[in-house]
């Protein structure tokens, strides 16, 4: 009688840092022969990796954790949350077993206890590139854990510790897996992309024969050979991120930069412990553009910090009139057990909070659309994400995965996804644009 393989549920939860954790535990999984179920019924045991980093996180992690506990009944935890266990116990004190975040080992250690590992896994059904959560046009490339800074509204050093760089050869090794197996978009992602390396002192690597240090702009000079889009997330402004506009400009890395500013306000900015919070960033953005004229700026705000006066936030809307960014989120303040920002200032009233966010989003989608009308005319290369008959949607260089806008392709027979293509660009709404297939 044949053996019944293992299996193993699996709910990935979080930001694309927590996704590249989940990969790993599901790439070793089927190297040591499990079976990933698809749903919780035909899984003999589910693991859910969790986010704690703000409260709607959090309880989003604790619901998935009870639905799963609920279908299945025996859940292993790990991730964000898991670093603060109690918080799990308290609810569920039915988990088999809790971990903190990128904890691969003991996840597996905890699945091997309770559901014991094939005698004899196949090793050869796993790709070179393991297991993604990802298409397979698009991969995320984590290059370190962890952070240094203190931001005081931030709690990620206490859940995934000070900053780990990944050697630049290994990670170029992974890179040049991914691109093998058919990835043409590589997502370089960390908690601070401009400070890799700076644990490693700046350690040498090489890669075809190419000596590179451990550092940010190496690594986008590397990534750059690779003939892939290369597309550069959360990265704070030191000075030394200029550096890599001249690849920009080159071609070798995509003209897009994801940068957490936060706010504007530098009173703000300093209750925030920002890292380079003294730095004259429009000036900087000013710079850049001159550069890479089609240079494309994202990033994340934060209203109702605690302490945020009107003067402050008017200050955040004049800046953002000035910058001018292309792609903009924003979150209303929420407090996070542990964060030293909870007690920096008077906390603002939900009413104002909501009504500050409102005024932000509003000026914010009347630069995005006047941003993307500009390209209304235009030929551009886009990333084909999906086709349904005649339909495509696809993204231009300046568009990532999930968080940014699309482009509607009309008359789309013919391509095919994770494809590139030339598109014209007919017209624009407030976030996404629409095209036709150049001629």
């Amino acid at each position: 009688m044949p053996v019944k393989t293992p299996r193993v549920g699996f709910v990935s939860l979080g930001c694309p840092k927590a996704l590249v954790d989940s990969e790993r535990i599901l790439t070793q999984l089927r190297l040591r022969g499990y079976d990933i179920a698809p749903d919780y019924s035909s899984a003999d045991v589910v693991v859910v990796n969790t986010c704690g980093f703000i409260d709607s996180a959090i309880d989003e992690s604790l619901q998935a954790i009870g639905e799963a506990l609920d279908a299945n009944g025996k859940v292993i935890v790990t991730g964000c949350l898991g670093a603060n266990p109690q918080r799990i116990v308290e609810q569920h004190p039915q988990v088999l077993g809790i971990t903190g975040p990128h904890a691969t080992d003991q996840v597996l250690a905890l699945i091997h206890e309770h559901l014991p590992r094939p005698h004899e896994p196949y090793l050869d059904l796993v790709p070179a590139q393991g297991i993604r959560l990802t298409p397979r046009h698009y991969a995320y490339l984590k290059i370190s854990e962890g952070c240094n800074n203190r931001c005081s509204f931030c709690i990620i050093p206490q859940l995934r510790g000070d900053l780990v760089s990944r050697p630049i050869g290994e990670v170029m090794a992974e890179a040049e897996r991914l691109v093998a197996s058919g990835v043409r978009e590589l997502l370089v992602i960390s908690q601070d992309t401009s400070a890799y390396g700076v644990d490693l002192r700046y350690a040498t690597g090489t890669h075809r024969g190419v000596e590179y240090e451990t550092r940010f702009v190496d690594l986008a000079r590397a990534l750059g050979t690779l003939g892939v889009w290369v597309r550069m997330h959360y990265v704070y402004p030191y000075p030394h991120v200029d550096k890599v506009l001249p690849l920009m400009a080159e071609g070798r890395v995509l003209p897009y930069l994801d940068i957490p500013f936060q706010h504007a306000s530098p009173t703000v900015l300093k209750r925030m412990k920002r890292p380079a919070h003294a730095e004259n960033t429009l000036q900087r953005i000013h710079s850049w553009r001159q550069q890479v004229p089609g240079l494309v700026l994202r990033s994340t705000f934060i209203v109702g910090f605690p302490g945020e006066t009107d003067a402050e936030f008017q200050e955040l809307l004049v800046w953002l009139d000035e910058a001018q960014l292309d792609r903009v989120g924003c979150f209303k303040y929420s407090p996070v057990e542990g964060a030293t920002a909870n007690g920096v200032g008077e906390p603002v009233p939900d009413e104002v909070m909501q009504q500050r966010y409102e005024a932000f989003m509003e000026r914010a989608s009347l630069i995005s659309a006047a941003r993307l009308a500009g390209k209304v005319g235009q030929t551009l290369q886009v990333l084909i994400d999906e086709v349904q008959g005649d339909k495509a949607t696809a993204r231009t260089a300046g568009d990532a995965p999930e968080i940014d806008g699309v482009v509607h392709i009309s008359g789309a027979r013919g391509l095919r996804a994770g494809e590139f293509a030339q598109v014209r660009i007919t017209s624009a709404d407030t976030y996404d644009l629409h095209a036709v297939p150049a001629a």
